[in-house]
């Protein structure tokens, strides 16, 4: 399992750049995918709507294959249960991204929490909590809600 993960990291996803401290491509797609499982996982039901939206969220977001974002999504889920808390995902995040990438996260975000048609609490509540964490401005938490919304209505 080990040796398929590395070679999939080796062939998709070899780190881009040449300094030790630039966040990794791989880094921010897991910290992506982390914080989107976790959303699935925030009303304690998990639906396979919410789970086909990450799944197409990972996969046009990253430009991977259907096969790479459920790599992706199995790591993501390894990380998840060795994590404490969301600071290691929403760390990578508020280093890699730009603002306008953190305000994409966030509509992601809603997106899952949209996708089985019914806005938990706990789900609100996880948005409002990690834009907080990547400092995205409570207008464009409204802002990127209301996207989302509308296009579910249509």
């Amino acid at each position: 399992m080990v040796t398929t993960i590395k070679k999939f990291f080796n062939k998709y996803m070899k780190p881009s750049s040449d300094k030790s401290d630039e966040i990794s491509e791989h880094s921010l797609q897991l910290a992506t995918a982390a914080l989107l499982i976790e959303m699935m996982r925030a009303d304690a039901e998990v639906s396979e709507d919410e789970h086909r939206t990450i799944m197409k969220t990972i996969q046009s977001k990253f430009n991977l294959t259907e096969e790479e974002a459920t790599t992706v999504m199995q790591l993501a889920k390894e990380e998840i249960s060795k994590a404490t808390g969301y600071y290691e995902f929403t760390s990578l995040i508020n280093e890699g991204f730009t603002y306008e990438q953190k305000v994409k996260v966030i509509e992601h975000l809603w997106a899952v929490a949209f996708a089985d048609v019914n806005l938990d609490k706990h789900e609100e509540h996880m948005v409002r909590k990690i834009a907080d964490l990547i400092y995205v401005q409570h207008k464009d938490f409204i802002d990127a809600k209301l996207r989302v919304k509308k296009k579910i209505i249509l």
